[in-house]
């Protein structure tokens, strides 16, 4: 810690820039510290928020005594080493999803978690997310009764995006899609059967990936629980707009994602046949998730939604998205909490392996034809 609060890190400035003016306005963060490699866009956002330019890599940062905390937000193929050279050098990290891409890589995060002591969190946006808040209120108050079935989906076609991108094997990108069922349930995935759908053109796979597929679906069998996880992940070959969440069906109530993947969901309540007739009678709604931010400072509250940003020593407003349904805030003040509070977050290390093993796992199925490979536990690893 110094002076009132953390000093923060952020790596990685293309995504991670929404988060620069997040971090500086939580009450418990003293400073941000810039990293990234494209000296032009360090300089550009210290100018607009008025802070100093930071660093051009990681290492610089690590060696840095003022920093606390670093947030990661680079290529998915660096997650995994940088987190073990930021736990190493005695910092909390959190890191955007995937955890890692292989089960040793996995297990490597969470002995080096363990044995530093340190905070780690995967910034798992679903379940910080305002329709993930609300499915989860309803659940809680019983209003789906036995829950039965749950679909999670990710169709996002990535022609043009980086090489490192290219034949990217969907399922090790899918704990956005089975993260909210997880939680829902505190539950981990026992077992995954998947298959791989079409054959990714020679073109698509200049990323050097074991992985013959544009698109990949599997079913996945849960610890303790009767409820069957239907999973499609596509990332080539598939054409349908973007879209990233999540259908519940259960024995009272059914909610379904909308398909252009903004606006209301869609509810389903079903009551018993009518007098003398045959089949359920089923009332469809729309349902708009409220943006639940009684649990944030005050000063994160409007980053919810996209907004302008004038903090102190700013010489004009920044513009700041929202993505991912308004989960970023969240994200950002769990991690602080943790750290500050000394205590697990709701996606340490653990949780983390959890949720993003099976899409390993999945994927080998996959290659394998579909045979069913058992996940390993990691939640019963805990204490």
């Amino acid at each position: 810690m110094s002076g009132r609060g953390l000093t923060v890190a952020v790596v990685g400035l293309g995504f991670g820039s929404d988060f620069v003016p997040i971090y500086l306005s939580h009450p418990l963060v003293d400073s941000v510290v810039l990293v990234d490699a494209d000296a032009a866009r360090r300089e550009a956002l210290a100018a607009a928020y008025a802070i100093d330019a930071g660093y051009g890599d990681l290492d610089a940062a690590l060696a840095d005594p003022a920093v606390d905390a670093v947030h990661i937000l680079t290529p998915v193929f660096l997650h995994a080493e940088m987190v073990l050279a930021a736990l190493a050098a005695g910092k909390h990290v959190a890191c955007a999803v995937p955890m890692a891409t292989s089960l040793e890589d996995i297990d490597r995060i969470v002995d080096a978690q363990r044995a530093s002591g340190r905070t780690y969190m995967m910034m798992e946006t679903t379940v910080f997310a305002r329709e993930y808040f609300a499915v989860r209120d309803m659940v809680s108050a019983g209003l789906f009764g036995e829950l039965t079935l749950y679909r999670g989906f990710h169709i996002q076609n990535l022609d043009g995006f980086p090489a490192y991108w290219q034949g990217y094997p969907p399922m090790h990108y899918l704990t956005h899609a089975l993260a909210p069922i997880l939680a829902l349930l505190d539950t981990s995935v026992e077992s995954v059967a998947a298959r791989g759908a079409g054959r990714l053109a020679e073109h698509r796979r200049a990323g050097g990936f074991d992985n013959p597929f544009p698109a990949e679906v599997g079913l996945f069998s849960l610890r303790g629980s009767d409820v069957l996880v239907d999973i499609t992940m596509a990332f080539s070959q598939t054409a349908r707009s973007y879209v990233e969440g999540f259908s519940l069906y259960g024995e009272h109530r059914g909610v379904e994602w909308p398909i252009d993947n903004e606006g209301p969901l869609t509810v389903f309540d079903m009551s018993g046949p009518p007098p003398g007739g045959r089949g359920n009678s089923v009332e469809a709604a729309s349902f708009t998730a409220p943006d639940a931010t009684d649990a944030l400072p005050e000063g994160l509250r409007g980053f919810v939604r996209p907004s302008e940003v004038l903090l102190a020593g700013m010489a004009a407003p920044v513009s700041v998205g929202a993505h991912h349904g308004g989960s970023h805030p969240f994200l950002v003040h769990e991690f602080i909490s943790s750290i500050a509070e000394g205590r697990e977050p709701l996606v340490g290390a653990l949780r983390a392996a959890a949720w993003t093993a099976p899409g390993v796992c999945a994927h080998e199925s996959a290659l394998r034809g579909g045979e069913r490979i058992e996940v390993p536990d990691y939640l019963s690893r805990a204490g």
